[in-house]
Parts: C-alpha cells; sequence; structure tokens
C-alpha cells in the first residue's frame, strides 16, 4: 500500500491532467448530444423565388400578372386579427363533455364554444407544440415554422432580435402594416417590424393585470382603425396566475372570464362591420396560446399538458359549408347546450407556412411545416365563391379547392425541400447522406407525373369537372414528404442523441476509480482502518452512495425529472428512517432524528398543497377543507401562514448560526463568512416581507425596490466565495486536526452557498435549509458548541 501512496505522490500531477482531459473529452461529447443545435441561416425567401419551383414550368407565375400585390400565393384573406392568450390550455377553450370529468376552470370561454357550434366558419382547433414550451420558443417556432432547440431556452430572459427568416419580416416586406400590443417579448424579437407598437413589460409574473389592461386599452379602439393588415395582441393574465396561484385558483377563473367578456366584444365588433364593403368583410380571426401548462401553472417541458393548447380560427366572410370529406380529421361531441362541436387537430409547427398561405406572403425560409388544409379551407378566398353554377359537376367547388390546394402543397414542398438542401449544404452538423437521399426519393415521388397546371391555378376559367382522384394521390405524396421532413428534424433538433450521452457519461464515469484510489492512497492507514475497521461507517458509506447514484440516475428520465420534487422527498424520506433507525439503535442523537422526520413530513406537504401556489384557493382545500383543522379554505388564516412560516424558518436558521458562531473560540475568517450569512438571511426575510401583499403594508416595505435585496445577496454571496477561495493565502491555520475548527469550517463552505440558494428556491427554501441542517448533524455541532 504504500508502494501504491508513493506512485501517486510522484505521478500525481501527471493523472491530474489525464482526469482533466477525460472530463472534458466526457463533457464534450455528452453535451453534444444533450446541447441540440441548429444553424439559423441567413437566407431570406422572395416573390421571385417561386419562379425557380417545378410549380409553374414554362409558365410564369399566375399571381404576380394579376395583381403586384401577389406572391406565392393568392391571398385569401385582407386582415387578420391575431389573440395570443399565453399558456392557454386546450382545457380552457374545449367544452367540458369532450373530457373525463368536469374542473372548475372549464367552459370559461363559452363565446368560442357557442361560436364553433354554430357558425360553420368557425371552429377550435388542439394545437399541438414542441418543446421546450417556454413563451419565446414559441413565438420563435411560431413565426419562424422551425424547431428551437433547448439550448435556447437561456435566452427566454433576454430575448435576441430573430435574424433568421420569419413571418413578420414576411409581412413587413411584402407591405403589410402590422400593431402589436401586450408582451414586449415580440418588440424584443421583432425591433424594427411593427408599424406601431404598445408593449408592455413580461416578467413580473405576480402582476396579472398591467399587460391585459394595455391590450384592453388599445385592442377595441384599433378594430376601428384602417391602417394595419395584422393586428397582434398578447395577453399574459392566464400565464402570470398559473405561475403564481396555479390553474386551480379563483384568479385564474376570473381571469378566463374576463377574456370571455373581451373576446365577446372584439367578435361583435368584427361582425357588425363584416358586411359587404364593410372594413372587416374579408378579416380572419386566431385565437391561440402559445402553449400550454401544468396543474400548478408550470411549463417548458414536453408534457401533454404543457405541449397541448388551442386555437380558435373565425372568418367573417363565410366559406362553403362543408370542406372536402379527405381532410376533416375532426372528432365531434356535444356540448353542454346539446350542441354538436367538432374539433380538429393542429401542429404549431404548421402555423407560419399556413398563415403565410391565407395572406399571399413567402413562405419563411427555414419554415418546415405543412399548410393545414382544415385552417386553410376556412379563408374564403381560397374557395371560388363567384361562380355560383355547378354545372354537370356536383362537387366541382371541392375539387376547385382541392386544385388550389395542390398547387399551394407544391410550393410548399418545394421551398422545405430548397431549406433542407441548402442547411445540408451549409452547416457543419447538418443530415446524414442518408436521410438527404431518402428525403429526395419522397420529393420526387411527389413530383412524379405533375400535371397540376398553373393555368388553372384559382383562375377557374375551365368549367369541365376535375378528376378528384390524381389531385388526392398527389396531395397525400406531398403529405407524406413533409411529415417525414418534420420527423426527420425533430430527430435532429428536438429529441437527444442517447448513445452520445451515453458514451459521454461513461467517460466520466471512468476517472471515478482513479478519484477512490487516489483517496485510498492519499492517508492509507488512517482511511482503511476508518472504512474497513468500523462496520458501522462502511454500512452508512455504502447507503449515502447507493442514495447518490440512486438520486443522479433519476435524472435520466423524463418522469422522475418532471415529479422531482416527490423523488427528493420519498429519498429524503429513506434516509430519515436509516437515521432513526441507528439513533435507536445507539440511543445517541433520537430527538434529531425524529424532528428531521417531522420536517420532511412537512416539506411533502408543502410540495403537494404549496404554501406560495394554489394554498388557500385550490380545489384540494376546497374539496377537503376539514382535512387539518375546521378552518373554511378561503380564511386568511392560510395566506398568513403561506407567508409568515417560510419568514419564521429563515430567522430560525439565523438564530441557530448566530449562537453556533458566538459560543464558539473561532475567530479566524470563516467566522465572518457565516455572519455575513446571517445577515443575508435577514435580508431575504425583508425582501419576502416586501413583496407580500400581507406582510408589506403592516410592516411599511413596500418602497424597496424588488431587484435591490436579492442584487445584494449575490454580491455577498460572491464575496464569501472568494474569501473561501483565497483565504489560504491570507490566513495560515494552525489547528488544523481540531474538530471544531473543522466542523466551523464546513459549516462556512455550505453557509456561503445557503443564501443565494434559498433566494432561488422560493419561499420553500427555508424548510428545505431545516431538512439539510437536521440531517446534516448540525444539531450535532450546535450540542457540541453548547457544552463547550
Amino acid at each position: 500500500m504504500m508502494e501504491m501512496g508513493d506512485w501517486w505522490r510522484r505521478g500525481k500531477w501527471r493523472i491530474m491532467v489525464m482526469l482533466t482531459m477525460l472530463h472534458i473529452v466526457g463533457i464534450l461529447i455528452f453535451t453534444r448530444g444533450f446541447l441540440l443545435t441548429r444553424t439559423e441561416l441567413p437566407y431570406y425567401s422572395n416573390c421571385s423565388d417561386v419562379s425557380e419551383s417545378p410549380c409553374f414550368t414554362g409558365q410564369s407565375n399566375p399571381y404576380q400578372n394579376q395583381s403586384n400585390s401577389r406572391c406565392w400565393t393568392r391571398p385569401a384573406v385582407d386582415r387578420l386579427v391575431i389573440i395570443v392568450l399565453d399558456a392557454l390550455r386546450f382545457d380552457f377553450v374545449a367544452p367540458s363533455t369532450f373530457f373525463k370529468e368536469p374542473k372548475p376552470w372549464m367552459d370559461k370561454l363559452q363565446v368560442l364554444q357557442k361560436l364553433a357550434s354554430t357558425k360553420r366558419s368557425a371552429r377550435i382547433f388542439k394545437a399541438i407544440a414542441d418543446p421546450p414550451t417556454t413563451s419565446l420558443q414559441r413565438l420563435k417556432g411560431l413565426t419562424t415554422g422551425g424547431l428551437p432547440t433547448f439550448i435556447d431556452v437561456g435566452n427566454s430572459f433576454g430575448a435576441p432580435a430573430i435574424l433568421e427568416d420569419n413571418l413578420i419580416h414576411q409581412l413587413a416586406s411584402n407591405g403589410k402594416r402590422v400593431v402589436m400590443m401586450g408582451d414586449d417579448t415580440w418588440v424584443q424579437l421583432f425591433p424594427h417590424h411593427f408599424k406601431k407598437s404598445y408593449p408592455y413589460p413580461s416578467f413580473n409574473v405576480k402582476d396579472l393585470h398591467t399587460v391585459d389592461n394595455g391590450c384592453i386599452e388599445h385592442l377595441l379602439p384599433s378594430l376601428y382603425e384602417e391602417d394595419w393588415d395584422v393586428l397582434i395582441a398578447h395577453f399574459l393574465g392566464v400565464d402570470h396566475a398559473g405561475h403564481i396561484l396555479g390553474v386551480d385558483s379563483v384568479p385564474m377563473i376570473e381571469k378566463l372570464e374576463q377574456y370571455n367578456e373581451i373576446l365577446d366584444k372584439v367578435i361583435e365588433v368584427l361582425d357588425n362591420q363584416s358586411g359587404p364593403g364593410g372594413l372587416h368583410e374579408n378579416t380572419f380571426l386566431l385565437v391561440m396560446g402559445d402553449h400550454g401548462q401544468t396543474i400548478n401553472g408550470d411549463h417548458g417541458g414536453g408534457s401533454a399538458e404543457e405541449v397541448e393548447t388551442s386555437v380558435f380560427a373565425m372568418s367573417f366572410k363565410k366559406p362553403p359549408p362543408t370542406m372536402p370529406s379527405e381532410f376533416d380529421t375532426s372528432s365531434c361531441e356535444m356540448d353542454l347546450d346539446q350542441k354538436k362541436t367538432c374539433i380538429s387537430s393542429f401542429q404549431q409547427l404548421d402555423f407560419a407556412a399556413t398563415v403565410s398561405a391565407l395572406l399571399g406572403v413567402p413562405f419563411p425560409f427555414g419554415s418546415i411545416g405543412r399548410v393545414s388544409p382544415e385552417l386553410y379551407t376556412l379563408g374564403a378566398g381560397t374557395w371560388n365563391l363567384e361562380n355560383n353554377i355547378e354545372g354537370n359537376c356536383p362537387n366541382q367547388k371541392e375539387e376547385e379547392w382541392m386544385q388550389n390546394y395542390c398547387n399551394v402543397l407544391c410550393i410548399n414542398s418545394w421551398q422545405v425541400k430548397r431549406y433542407i438542401d441548402i442547411y445540408s449544404a451549409s452547416s457543419v452538423i447538418g443530415f446524414s447522406s442518408e436521410d438527404l437521399l431518402h428525403i429526395s426519393d419522397m420529393y420526387a415521388q411527389a413530383e412524379e407525373n405533375w400535371s397540376c397546371s398553373s393555368e388553372s391555378l384559382l383562375l377557374f376559367k375551365d368549367e369541365s369537372c376535375y378528376s378528384s382522384l390524381p389531385l388526392k394521390r398527389k396531395i397525400d405524396a406531398y403529405f407524406k414528404f413533409l411529415l417525414n421532413v418534420a420527423e426527420l428534424a425533430r430527430s435532429k433538433w428536438t429529441e437527444f442523441d442517447l448513445k452520445m450521452m451515453g458514451i459521454g457519461f461513461v467517460i466520466i464515469l471512468i476517472s471515478l476509480p482513479i478519484y477512490f484510489l487516489a483517496m485510498m492512497t492519499k492517508s492509507v492507514n488512517g482511511f482503511s482502518s476508518l472504512l474497513f475497521g468500523d462496520s458501522e461507517i462502511f454500512v452508512k458509506l455504502v447507503f449515502a452512495l447507493f442514495m447518490v447514484v440512486i438520486r443522479a440516475c433519476s435524472f435520466l428520465s423524463n418522469s422522475y425529472i418532471l415529479e422531482e420534487g416527490k423523488v427528493a422527498s420519498f429519498l429524503l424520506a429513506t434516509t430519515a428512517m436509516f437515521k432513526l433507525r441507528n439513533s435507536i439503535k445507539r440511543e445517541k442523537m433520537l430527538v434529531e432524528a425524529i424532528v428531521f422526520l417531522l420536517l420532511i413530513t412537512i416539506l411533502r406537504f408543502t410540495i403537494e398543497v404549496g404554501l406560495s401556489k394554489q394554498a388557500a384557493t385550490s380545489l384540494f382545500m376546497s374539496t377537503h377543507s376539514s382535512w387539518l383543522v375546521e378552518i373554511d379554505p378561503g380564511h386568511p388564516v392560510w395566506i398568513y401562514m403561506a407567508e409568515i412560516i417560510p419568514i419564521l424558518a429563515l430567522i430560525f436558521l439565523a438564530y441557530l448560526l448566530y449562537i453556533i458562531m458566538a459560543r464558539s473560540s473561532c475567530h479566524s475568517i470563516w467566522k465572518y463568512v457565516v455572519l455575513g450569512t446571517i445577515l443575508c438571511y435577514i435580508l431575504i426575510a425583508v425582501h419576502w416581507a416586501s413583496e407580500s401583499d400581507v406582510l408589506s403594508s403592516m410592516l411599511m416595505l413596500q418602497g424597496i425596490g424588488r431587484n435591490f435585496i436579492p442584487r445584494i445577496i449575490y454580491a455577498v454571496g460572491l464575496g464569501q466565495l472568494l474569501l473561501l477561495a483565497f483565504s489560504p493565502l491570507f490566513h495560515k491555520d494552525r489547528d488544523l486536526e481540531s474538530k471544531m475548527h473543522l466542523l466551523i469550517k464546513t459549516l462556512a463552505m455550505l453557509s456561503s452557498c445557503s443564501s443565494t440558494i434559498i433566494v432561488l428556491s422560493g419561499k420553500q427554501g427555508p424548510l428545505v435549509a431545516l431538512v439539510t441542517i437536521t440531517g446534516g448533524d448540525f444539531f450535532y455541532l450546535y450540542i457540541l458548541v453548547l457544552l463547550t
């Protein structure tokens, strides 16, 4: 063993370099499979590009011949109103009869449900978003027609302008006047594209009304104005209510009811001016969400609740009564009024291409979506409404529509194929040759025997019957091509490369035996006698290693990540039971073990019910109002408990640290690090009190800046870490073997990070810290100090 120790000391620098290189290589390979990237191309679509497509071989584009305003497709609508309700869950819009059991938040947007069941020009869609489901990534995906990757999530808190081609750029470049109001993320993404904008700050999640009130102030008056072609209003109240209180809360219900009233007024204004020659004769309305949210109001991941949102579409120029049955994929149920309501499915990836086709502007260069037939058919301009003579063809209008849609899909497919080819040639990380060959074969099959004459493209001069069967085959071929491209893109840009991640993980694991060998040889006699001489210590070490491995492996499962709070609570409870068993066996620290178990129980309760979300207004509390004590769920006592308990726990933590440092004889730099933590705890308590509606008025703390105290805490935390890092240069510890000195040193290192972690964790942070302190035997340190 001594020879092994000499070997370690002689080659320790070479071993450290080798371990560093192993870690670098392992991390690079792991991140190559985890941090998915997509190259943004600096190319933009233009009206003239379509002449290169096979859709008009030997012909000029008939759209450009008819009017200068026509480009790739004929405009099907004149004006577009887009109302974005942030974090709009699918069950906020769909009737409750579509679900197994009704919930309190369902059937609140009744104006949309009524129109979908009574108007053939209105329809509800279940919209499926691609993760990540943060607002910035969804807006980017909606406007570019592409797939933002998880590496973009960090930009959600400082949105950079979108440089690649997008729908808003195409609208502005082709003479469409765009007006925006609401979430200021739009102005950050598109700083120079709006004719007029009324942005409001979006990241104050505790403010449920400022953004919405700003939208209401400008939305209704703008509907009477003629200086816009596309109007965007982005409401945030539902998203903020979900983040703070959850879906199952009174403020959420109130927000949905407010939206119902606003939408009723908007639709009334549009409908009143939709007559012949009216301002909104051919206006198209979209009420949509950018993503969904969980019951707790969270979003960002890929669960069904987060990716499922809704789109309500309505044309105020009525299209024909039916659409081709081949493209109708809707499912129908009877609503609460016993009226038939049909709901279709819609991929958000298809939004940019579909809206571009409706407005007659080029598709964004990087769009890989498909023009949705069910949404496209609602546009009255996609039908030949001028010729009402059926002639000898009973389904002539449907066949003419299919002819038009076939040509639109031709342009759509050509644009996607062009993007894939240029992306693979330009990007370092492109598609494989096998994938490109497969895509090319499918595109060639779609283009084979192309016979959709450009001369009949929406001109409808030929009154003879169309043969619908060849059209259906061509449309199916285009569908197959576009769906395969979208599937391939998702596999490259949104699905983790598990093989690369596994290789990187294994390389990092290789270093662990070397570290263990170093521990063995660093202090051979002491470590081996400690490890193998005491069976109880060995069992504890194995148990601790097992819990750490289980916790680390849980991050490799998406379902475990989604239920991380419950997983952590379970592992803590298992540790508590193990600790209680040892305490009973040794007849030592029994009180601490019981307190540890009690705190874990309280922590599990706060995770399930939540001190800061849904505590007083949730369905759980309404259903089980007497589960703990006979107190009404709406009673202010719940609000006071949610505000006061975290602050009391924080004060108790500060008191523990103060008592420990006051009773210790240590006067080194470690003591001042702990005192800095006590100061941060006090500042956090003041910060939470200033943010509380209950305590701020009581303690007269409204004037304190919202971000001032957290910045002080971060600065103090950084200073503490710097002191810990450079303290050996200025302070030589003489009593290195002192048990008290080692405990104080450990306490200083842990406490230096605790204040920042508590701020980021929210009001559950102090309870987590109490559990950690109890589990980490700091009560033992407290007793030791008192005894000395």
